[in-house]
C-alpha cells in the first residue's frame, strides 16, 4: 500500500512536471509574436547569374522588424525591411544603398494598383506616366545589381497601408521598431531559392499553303510573320510585357485570322505561302528564334521572300520604325520600305526606317530580324522603339501593364503590315486598294484585339517559368491552328550565358509584436505563477519536506577508503 502511494505522487508529479514544461514552450512561443497584423501576396525580385556573375536577389527567406524611410539618422538597418511606396520613392537613395552595399534586412516595394493585373486605377495620364518612368528606373537598377538580402514587391491595400502609417508614425516620434521597442515583423518562411533546372522555351509555328498553279513545278515563295511571346522583368510573377511583345502577339494573331479568310477560298488564295513564328527566348538574344530558324531545311529557308518580326506596336502615337540589318539601297528593303510608307500615307501614320549593321562577332542580338538576316534572310523588324535596346531592357516588365497599351494602336499596326503584305502578295504595289476596310468582311476586329491583350496582360510569360504544356502556350498554339493548314510546336532548352532561380512569389505575413519590457514583465508575472503552482502541487501530493528536499543539496556519494 505504501509503494501505490509512493507510486501515485511520483505520478502526480511527473505530471505537474509535464503541465509545467508545457505552459513554458507555450509561453515562449507566444511571447515575440502577438497579432497577425495582415497577410498579403508578395513578389520577389528575380535572381539569375549571366556568365557566373549573380544578379537580383540572392535571397528569399524574411524574418525581420519593419522600418520606413523615415528612419533616423545613423540607425541600424541591417535588421530591418524598408518598406517602400513607389510614390514616395527616392531612387538615389536606393541606388546609394545598393551600390555601397550598406546592410540591410530587406526592401519590400509597394506598387500602386496601375500596375497591377487588373484595369488600374483612375490616375492621371501625367501621374500615370512619372510612376511609370520611375518604376522602370528601379526596375533597371535592380535586375544590374546583386542584392544579398530579400527584394519584394506588393501592391498597395488598405491592410498594408494602415500598417505603413503606424510604422511611420512611430518613426515620427523616434521609436523605430526593434528587439526593444516592439512594432511589426515580416515573416516569409520560404525555401531558399533553387536553380531552375534545364528551362525549356517552346516556339510555335503555322502555315498557309498558297496556291499554285497547274503545271507550277517551283516552290512558292514564303512571307514570315514573326513575333516574340516571351517576357523579362524584376519580378518574374508580374512580368506580362502587354507591350513588349503582348502587343506583337496579338497582332500577329490577328493578321493570320485576316489571311484565313483570304486563304480559304481559292479565287482569292496568294500564290505566297504564309509562316506565322510565335518565338520564346526573346529577351535572351532571341534564343528561340535562332533555334526555330535552324530546324528549317535549306529549301524551306531559302524560299522565304523576306520576314516582318512585330515587337512592341501597342503605345505609339503616330509613327512607327521598320529596322533592318541590310543597307537602305538594298533593292529587297527598299521594296518592303516603300510598300509600307505607301500604305502609311494612305493611313495617316508616318514610318521611319533605321539602319543597324551587324557584328557577327558579337553575340548580342538587339532585334529579332538580326536573327534571319545571320543565316542570310532578308528580314525587318516593326516596331515603335526608334533605337536598339541594350540586353534585358524594354523586354516587359513591372512598368508595361495593360493601362498604358492602346488597343487603337495595335489596330493600325494591323492594318498597316497586312495591308502592305497583301499589296505585295496581289501585285497591287503603288495602287490604293485597302483589302482590309473598316466595315468590310475583311475588316480588323478591335473587339478580337483586345480580348487576346487582356489575356496577354493578365498573364506572366517569363520564358524559364513557363512549361512547355504551360495553359498559355497550349492556347497559342489552339489560336493559330484555328487560323492556319498546319502547326508545329518545337521544345527546346533554353541556352547560353543564364542561369535563373525558383522561388518567384510567395505570403507575407505581418507581426505586431511586443516590446521586451513588456514580454519581460509577462514571463515575470507568469513565472512566478508557475512556481507558485508548482509548489501547491508538490505540497499536495508529496508533502511540505518532499518540496524543502527538492532545493536541498544531494549527499556525497564518494566512498571512504580504509
Amino acid at each position: 500500500m505504501v509503494l501505490s502511494k509512493n507510486s501515485g505522487g511520483h505520478r502526480g508529479m511527473q505530471e505537474s512536471m509535464y503541465s509545467v514544461i508545457a505552459l513554458v514552450f507555450i509561453l515562449v512561443a507566444c511571447v515575440e509574436l502577438c497579432d497577425a497584423a495582415a497577410a498579403i501576396d508578395v513578389y520577389r525580385l528575380i535572381q539569375y547569374d549571366m556568365s557566373g556573375s549573380a544578379y537580383g536577389s540572392r535571397f528569399a527567406v524574411l524574418n525581420h522588424h519593419a522600418a520606413a524611410l523615415h528612419f533616423p539618422p545613423g540607425a541600424d538597418l541591417s535588421r530591418a525591411v524598408l518598406i517602400i511606396p513607389l510614390r514616395e520613392l527616392n531612387i538615389t537613395f536606393v541606388r546609394e544603398y545598393i551600390n555601397q552595399k550598406k546592410p540591410l534586412g530587406g526592401l519590400l516595394f509597394l506598387l500602386p494598383d496601375i500596375f497591377s493585373f487588373e484595369n488600374g486605377g483612375n490616375k492621371q495620364v501625367h501621374e500615370k506616366e512619372k510612376l511609370k518612368n520611375l518604376l522602370a528606373e528601379l526596375e533597371q537598377l535592380l535586375i544590374h545589381a546583386n542584392i544579398p538580402y530579400p527584394v519584394y514587391f506588393a501592391f498597395e491595400n488598405d491592410e498594408i497601408d494602415t500598417v505603413l502609417a503606424d510604422i511611420k508614425k512611430n518613426d515620427a516620434i523616434g521609436q523605430p521598431a526593434t528587439a526593444t521597442t516592439g512594432g511589426y515583423k515580416l515573416v516569409i518562411p520560404t525555401p531558399e531559392p533553387k536553380k531552375v533546372a534545364s528551362p525549356t522555351i517552346t516556339n510555335i509555328q503555322g502555315w498557309l499553303s498558297g496556291l499554285k498553279v497547274d503545271g507550277d513545278t517551283n516552290q512558292l515563295p514564303t512571307i514570315a510573320i514573326v513575333a516574340s511571346y516571351d517576357t523579362f522583368g524584376a519580378a518574374p510573377a508580374l512580368s506580362v510585357g502587354s507591350d513588349s511583345n503582348g502587343s506583337g502577339v496579338v497582332a500577329l494573331l490577328e493578321i493570320a485570322r485576316l489571311f484565313s479568310l483570304l486563304y480559304s477560298n481559292p479565287k482569292t488564295r496568294g500564290r505566297y505561302n504564309l509562316l506565322f513564328g510565335l518565338t520564346s527566348g526573346g529577351p535572351y538574344n532571341y534564343n528561340g528564334t535562332q533555334k526555330w530558324l535552324r530546324s528549317f531545311d535549306q529549301r524551306l529557308r531559302e524560299s522565304i521572300d523576306y520576314a516582318i518580326c512585330l515587337n512592341s506596336i501597342g503605345s505609339w502615337d503616330n509613327e512607327l520604325w521598320i529596322h533592318v540589318s541590310k543597307p537602305p539601297e538594298n533593292a529587297y528593303i527598299k521594296q518592303i520600305f516603300e510598300g509600307f510608307s505607301n500604305v502609311a500615307e494612305e493611313l495617316h501614320i508616318k514610318v521611319g526606317l533605321k539602319h543597324k549593321k551587324i557584328n557577327i562577332s558579337n553575340p548580342r542580338v538587339a532585334w529579332e530580324h538580326e536573327q534571319f538576316s545571320r543565316l542570310r534572310v532578308t528580314a525587318a523588324t516593326l516596331s515603335e522603339i526608334s533605337t536598339a535596346p541594350e540586353l534585358l531592357q524594354g523586354t516587359g516588365g513591372l512598368f508595361d501593364s495593360r493601362q498604358f497599351v492602346n488597343e487603337t494602336a495595335i489596330t493600325r499596326g494591323v492594318k498597316l503590315v497586312a495591308e502592305s503584305l497583301a499589296r505585295h502578295i496581289y501585285g497591287h504595289q503603288g495602287k490604293n486598294v485597302q483589302i482590309f476596310a473598316d466595315g468590310g468582311s475583311l475588316a480588323v476586329n478591335p473587339a478580337y484585339i483586345q480580348s487576346w491583350l487582356d489575356l496577354l496582360s493578365q498573364t506572366p510569360r517569363v520564358a524559364p517559368f513557363l512549361s512547355k504544356n504551360d495553359p498559355f502556350v497550349m492556347a497559342l498554339q489552339k489560336e493559330l491552328a484555328d487560323h492556319t493548314d498546319e502547326v508545329n510546336m518545337q521544345h527546346e532548352v533554353l541556352e547560353g550565358v543564364f542561369t535563373f532561380y525558383d522561388s518567384t512569389s510567395a505570403r507575407l505575413n505581418i507581426y505586431q509584436v511586443a516590446s521586451v519590457t513588456f514580454d519581460l514583465l509577462l514571463l515575470l508575472v507568469l513565472g512566478s505563477y508557475l512556481i507558485v503552482l508548482f509548489s501547491f502541487l508538490v505540497i499536495t501530493t508529496r508533502g511540505l519536506d518532499d518540496l524543502i528536499s527538492l532545493f536541498r543539496r544531494p549527499p556525497s556519494r564518494k566512498v571512504k577508503t580504509a
